[in-house]
């Protein structure tokens, strides 16, 4: 189980006192952000809601259509402009609402061929900005990708809702998170 350190309870303190309301789907990683944000007080202020599509069907319906491939840049930002139409629906009448999406493929129960990644998008009605990155394979059990896509998506989050500070993400050499605007 990953516990709340100081930091991701004060970042998610910052996030729940911004006025922005977020509807939150993501898939292959991710979930523990969602934990973290509903185990701090005021979740109910930030958070719409939040979902896990995560078998391909599951995507498919909840983002109206199929990816390219599943864990992309292109999923996640399928999956945050659905959220941020549902954010639009459930939100308070003119009140700031955002989509964020997470589409990610981390350590499993089995040696995986491909590379260890994940893509968070933030949608808004100004656009999509998306952010990738790159996981060294074998540097982190699942636990510790899970954190690291975690804390990613929270400060995905944060930036979304005006709050400056940011979670460190301790990358290891080579790893980077790259940012695309569309």
């Amino acid at each position: 189980m990953l516990l709340m350190d100081g930091d991701v309870r004060s970042l998610v303190e910052a996030i729940h006192a911004s006025p922005v309301q977020a509807v939150l789907s993501v898939t292959g990683a991710g979930s523990q952000a969602l934990a973290w944000l509903l185990g701090v007080g005021g979740a109910s202020r930030t958070v719409l809601e939040a979902t896990i599509p995560y078998a391909q069907a599951a995507f498919v319906e909840y983002a109206g259509r199929a990816p390219g491939e599943f864990a992309s840049a292109d999923a996640a930002s399928a999956l945050a402009s659905a959220a941020f139409e549902r954010a639009r629906k459930l939100g308070e009448d003119g009140g700031s609402v955002v989509g964020i999406g997470c589409a990610a493929t981390i350590a499993t129960d089995r040696l995986k061929r491909g590379e260890h990644r994940a893509f968070v998008s933030s949608a808004r009605s100004e656009g999509v900005t998306t952010y990738a990155l790159q996981i060294e394979k074998g540097a982190r059990n699942r636990a510790g990708e899970e954190a690291l896509v975690s804390r990613l998506i929270l400060n995905v989050l944060a930036e979304a809702c005006g709050v400056e500070a940011r979670l460190a993400l301790d990358l290891r050499p080579g790893e980077q998170v790259g940012e695309a605007t569309s």
